[in-house]
């Protein structure tokens, strides 16, 4: 752990020194040198990622699709919104709207005596190593992935903005960012809270961010792949999450004489809190995605990337004011 956290390093420092140092420098920006370091990180990682997803997880696609691509259109769209978030231009806006306001609630809320619990002090001589640690953190961020999943589910409000995640009839490896920016934001600003809260320190924070979203994108992916009975009850797979997006399954819950928002399949990295929760469905096979109002009634999510968080906007409005 500690030989890759330093070969990281290097790399990061690299590509900082020969080339985003000295292009912020030549643009003016040399008060922003502290921003663009880490920036610098969050670029390799997209970069690291971005080359799997094409070596690795795109020819498996090719290979063993789940379904036929219906609307290549569509899943362009959805790149647009990978290379988005994973080559830090969303940190970056981030960064100058949100970030600072971020630092001032949580320095108000230090003034007046909000501790910071170093998950890594729990057990000294064990959980401060850095492997221990990253486990722990991983399943503090898991467990609170699974809650915000849920919330996003069945609060009428939230869905109306998550809904655009589900409106993807092409689930592809390209899916895992298609989000509503404004909720792409709320969900940001929960684990960067979480992290701070904890004692995250920065190095780890990217690493499990970096772990999080390739596992996710490959969780997204149009392939037909399972774990096996017991494999998928130790992560969540392409076949386990797919039951996720289904139609009609994935974001309803049907309750004795109504159809109310809910579903199952929550779990972004492990099944675990979903078999805890009782909202696990290993049922098998690979079910249409999308929405049931987009494909039975018709409703537009949108066609292009301004298009979908127009619509977001909209839906938003009318969840406000109680007409979902």
């Amino acid at each position: 752990m500690d030989a890759l956290t330093e070969l990281f390093a290097q790399a990061q420092q690299g590509l900082f020194e020969s080339l985003v140092q000295p292009l912020a420098v030549a643009l003016g920006l040399s008060n922003l040198l502290e921003m663009a370091y880490e920036g610098t990180g969050w670029l390799l990682v997209g970069w690291l990622q971005i080359a799997v997803m094409l070596v690795l997880i795109g020819p498996l696609e090719r290979l063993w699709p789940a379904a036929p691509v219906r609307e290549p259109a569509a899943v362009r769209v959805d790149v647009l919104y990978t290379l988005l978030h994973r080559l830090g231009l969303f940190k970056l806006f981030m960064f100058f709207t949100f970030d600072a306001l971020f630092e001032q609630g949580l320095g108000a809320l230090r003034a007046l005596g909000l501790p910071t619990w170093h998950l890594d002090q729990l057990w000294p001589g064990v959980t401060d190593q850095a492997l221990v640690s990253f486990v722990l953190y991983l399943l503090v961020f898991d467990f609170v992935n699974y809650g915000v999943h849920r919330a996003q589910h069945q609060s009428e409000r939230w869905w109306a903005l998550h809904a655009l995640h589900h409106a993807q009839r092409d689930m592809s490896m390209w899916t895992d960012n298609r989000n509503h920016l404004l909720d792409s934001v709320l969900t940001s600003l929960v684990f960067s809270a979480v992290a701070a809260l904890i004692g995250v320190g920065p190095g780890q924070f990217v690493a499990l961010i970096a772990l999080g979203q390739l596992s996710e994108s490959f969780q997204h992916a149009n392939l037909r792949c399972s774990f096996g009975r017991w494999g998928e009850r130790l992560w969540v797979s392409p076949r386990f999450h797919r039951r996720h997006h289904s139609v009609g399954v994935g974001h309803e819950t049907q309750l004795p004489g109504r159809t109310v928002l809910g579903g199952c399949n929550f779990g972004v990295l492990l099944p675990w809190w979903d078999m805890l929760f009782g909202t696990a469905d290993f049922t098998p096979g690979y079910a249409a995605t999308g929405v049931r109002d987009q494909i039975e009634q018709g409703r537009d999510y949108g066609r292009g990337f301004w298009a979908q968080q127009w619509r977001g906007l909209q839906r938003l409005g009318q969840a406000l004011r109680g007409r979902a």
